[in-house]
């Protein structure tokens, strides 16, 4: 990558990047409540965004393939000709691309005669002598032959893949080359389906690489062609002039008639007015956020903190209110009031005043973001908007407990709502001290969360987008984060009087903005009833923590390490030498270049071959070493991630072990657990039974109990489709999978064997998921035909469900979001 400081041009090859998001949505396509399928649309657009945000270019184009022949049509008329119809829906989408591409201030170039890539060729190339270093942005191969130290080839993001950024040493290791170049060499014998660039016959990628490794050009390989055999020899001979053609196809020309102009090329600030209209007709609403976020859509500057806020929505839950940090105002701005309460007149002043507050916002100041592990530095209470007062906490824990006593009855008072951003750590942090806080709870961070799903939900980050305020950063106190940060006791009392009252005072004011919006949204109900009395049962599940047997993990690892050592020896013995099995590229050389298990072994984007689980998997059958390697890395991984670390996190006061569990993270509101995450413990066989032996009840009067409901999805399927088959299963007590198998494989219940059974249940809990014939088929292991056939059963048997199905589809493209019974959503757009 290059600096800010350097010229950076980008060039996007439009078509290249317009089909790729167009099939990346293919199975699940965005369609809008106006029947437009926005799938090309947003892809493009989410790239483009992602350059502007990440990248910084100081130069920026868009190029568009011309609609008539190019030069190539003209020496080869059948170029191309193998090509589809390009689909409907792409051509719907280009001219809303364009437009969007024209808000955005970025030029577009279309050279008559001339593909995308001979005029990105050309203008890289002129930027390069002119000082740039320029990206070609782009999924095409065939644009790496262009790369040098100046031009890079820039793919973004897909299917989960991260951004790759292609130069000379990628290049040479994805194409076997010494040079980029070489590039169109391997292209031209090669050859290209979907350009219906014909190559040599017989030649395929392997052999084009191993020719030119051996070559160095098609030239070459002319050249010294009586040294080759057999039917190779032949058809390099016979198709010479069809190769020599295709290496010209394959060419991309540097001389299109193009100036390249940079000041035409400068990016620019969008047209936000125009920019929001068109993502408002598209229904991108969260894309238009981050648009306003990104170049700065700016409120009126308000005249103090305490001014209502300017709102660009009537929907809280759709639509958010983006403030750049460059217009927001900080402490230094607002007319403030923080008291620092630091005798006993002031403390009984403000205790007189907490306890006749129906409502109060708080915070704790602490030494360290783990709860069970932080001292209190002190307290920060508001009421008021403006208003705010700090306690400091002596760092004598006797000296602690006495003053947290005098604000213990106000805390457990059930009269009073107590209000906080992300309250169950300071929950936590006050039960250290012997105070329980009850009463009605309100945290701004849940609050948030289910207002604007997806969204950041610290506190910093809702003040600049709901406040237009910039509060005071921690790390501008205590330094920036790692093992030299300091904390909160190294600060001077009147610097943590202003952090810690802004804190409260901040909270306070995002609370009265987010009640407002919970008033009239279908989430009310779900945010006091569900997610806020969940917060004490957080707390205190996470106070009490879990026992851990320490000393039989410990004799745990002594017996895995055993059994490791064992299966390294087997290893070794099935491979017939020793090799590194950490080492994902020492595998697979082991597994596809020594041992030849899969011909057709995949590489990844590096070079060397995949040696993933689902790689491996499907390898089982193929050699015993694979089985041993899969059993190796189970047994290291439980090794490494549980048996041997758990213990070194039981807390030394407690002696147990404390997770967090975490309301604000996951949009579809399962809790998630963290340090450590506790959820994902294995238990389907025998090793991972063991380390759950090891979290043991706390004494001998208290047991575990495990508790499970039994088949909950497909019971609240058969309650919201109404399904009458499914529901009479579930009423007669029926076994539900066999009952389903019953159905599907049209036998009596008597007659369902274990492998329909098995079959039905897959496809019972698959199905209800989404699952596809095809991702059935691999889950069964059968082939597609049959998994479809098990599908369309599986609808045939329970139509309710089916319909069921089809009705969500077409509600969530109609309204763009799709929400659950308690009215918790999940936007679309």
């Amino acid at each position: 990558m290059t600096s800010n400081s350097e010229k950076k041009l980008y060039l996007l090859d439009a078509y290249a990047l317009i089909f790729r998001a167009y099939y990346g949505f293919i199975r699940s396509p965005r369609i809008n409540s106006k029947g437009l399928n926005t799938s090309a649309i947003f892809g493009f657009t989410n790239a483009l965004l992602e350059i502007l945000s990440k990248e910084k270019p100081t130069h920026i184009a868009v190029v568009f393939d011309p609609s008539g022949p190019t030069f190539r049509h003209d020496q080869f008329p059948s170029y191309k000709a193998n090509r589809d119809a390009t689909p409907e829906d792409i051509k719907n989408s280009v001219p809303y691309i364009k437009q969007l591409i024209e808000a955005m201030n970025i030029p577009v170039l279309v050279i008559d005669g001339f593909e995308a890539d001979d005029v990105i060729g050309t203008l890289s190339v002129k930027a390069a002598a002119a000082g740039y270093t320029t990206y070609m942005v782009t999924p095409d191969k065939d644009y790496m032959q262009l790369v040098n130290d100046k031009v890079f080839m820039y793919k973004p993001r897909s299917n989960g893949n991260d951004i790759d950024i292609l130069g000379v040493e990628q290049v040479k290791e994805a194409f076997s080359v010494q040079h980029p170049k070489q590039v169109i060499d391997i292209l031209g014998l090669w050859g290209d389906s979907a350009d219906n660039i014909p190559g040599c016959p017989g030649v395929g990628e392997k052999r084009a690489k191993e020719l030119i490794a051996a070559y160095d050009s098609i030239p070459g390989i002319y050249e010294h062609v009586n040294e080759l055999k057999g039917k190779l020899k032949e058809n390099l001979i016979t198709f010479k002039e069809q190769v020599e053609q295709s290496y010209y196809l394959a060419t991309i020309c540097l001389d299109v008639p193009v100036e390249f102009n940079e000041t035409d090329l400068v990016f620019e600030a969008p047209n936000l007015p125009a920019l929001n209209q068109l993502l408002d007709e598209l229904e991108f609403r969260n894309m238009g956020s981050r648009i306003n976020l990104l170049f700065g859509k700016a409120a009126p500057v308000q005249g103090s903190l305490f001014d209502a806020p300017v709102s660009v929505s009537s929907s809280p839950v759709t639509q958010d209110v983006y403030i750049p940090v460059s217009t927001t105002q900080t402490l230094d701005d607002v007319t403030h009031q923080y008291i620092l309460i630091d005798n006993e007149m002031a403390l009984a002043s403000l205790r007189a005043d907490l306890s006749v507050q129906s409502s109060f916002c708080f915070d704790t100041e602490t030494t360290s973001v783990d709860a069970m592990n932080a001292e209190l530095v002190g307290l920060s209470f508001a009421w008021k908007e403006g208003e705010a007062y700090y306690v400091p906490v002596p760092a004598n824990r006797q000296e602690a407990n006495v003053l947290l006593a005098l604000f213990k009855a106000i805390f457990e008072s059930a009269s009073s709502e107590k209000v906080g951003q992300n309250i169950k750590y300071d929950i936590l942090m006050l039960k250290q001290y012997g105070v329980d806080v009850r009463g009605v709870l309100f945290d701004t961070m849940v609050a948030h969360h289910l207002l604007y799903p997806g969204q950041k939900s610290n506190m910093d980050a809702m003040a600049v987008t709901h406040l237009a305020y910039s509060p005071v950063s921690i790390e501008a106190l205590i330094g920036a984060k790692g093992k030299n940060q300091g904390n909160m006791r190294d600060v001077p009392v009147e610097q943590a009087k202003d952090y810690a009252a802004e804190d409260a005072d901040i909270t306070l004011r995002l609370s009265v903005k987010f009640k407002k919006e919970l008033e009239t949204s279908a989430i009310k109900d779900l945010f006091y009833k569900i997610e806020m009395p969940l917060v004490t049962v957080l707390a205190n599940m996470e106070f009490e923590g879990v026992k851990l047997d320490d000393v039989a993990l410990s004799d745990y690892a002594i017996v895995l390490k055993n059994q490791i050592d064992a299966l390294e020896q087997e290893i070794e013995q099935l491979a017939g030498k020793p090799f590194n099995m950490a080492s994902p590229k020492q595998v697979g050389e082991i597994l596809f270049d020594h041992l030849k298990i899969d011909d057709k072994a995949k590489k990844t984007k590096t070079g060397q071959y995949s040696t993933s689980e689902d790689t491996l998997q499907k390898l089982v059958d193929k050699h015993p070493i694979i089985t041993a390697l899969l059993s190796h890395r189970g047994l290291t991984k439980l090794l490494n991630t549980y048996v041997e670390a758990l213990p070194k996190l039981i807390n030394s006061v407690t002696n147990r072990l404390h997770t967090s569990y975490n309301q604000a993270i996951v949009v579809t509101g399962r809790l998630s657990s963290t340090n450590p995450n506790l959820q994902n413990i294995p238990i389907r066989d025998e090793n991972g039974r063991e380390l759950r032996k090891a979290f043991t009840a706390s004494d001998d009067a208290h047991v575990f109990l495990s508790a499970d409901y039994s088949q909950v999805e497909l019971r609240l399927m058969a309650h919201f489709s109404e399904d009458e088959d499914m529901i009479q299963a579930f009423n007669n007590k029926e076994d539900i999978h066999a009952a389903t198998a019953a159905k599907i494989f049209k036998v009596s219940l008597d007659d369902v064997t274990s492998d329909m059974r098995r079959k039905a249940k897959t496809a019972n809990f698959g199905i209800i998921y989404g699952i596809s014939a095809f991702g059935l088929a691999e889950r069964l292991s059968i082939p597609r035909k049959e998994a479809k056939e098990i599908i369309d059963g599986y609808f045939e048997s329970f139509p309710g469900v089916k319909n069921y199905m089809e009705d969500c589809v077409v509600k969530a493209s109609q309204m763009g979001y799709v929400e659950t019974l308690y009215g918790r959503r999940r936007d679309l757009s």
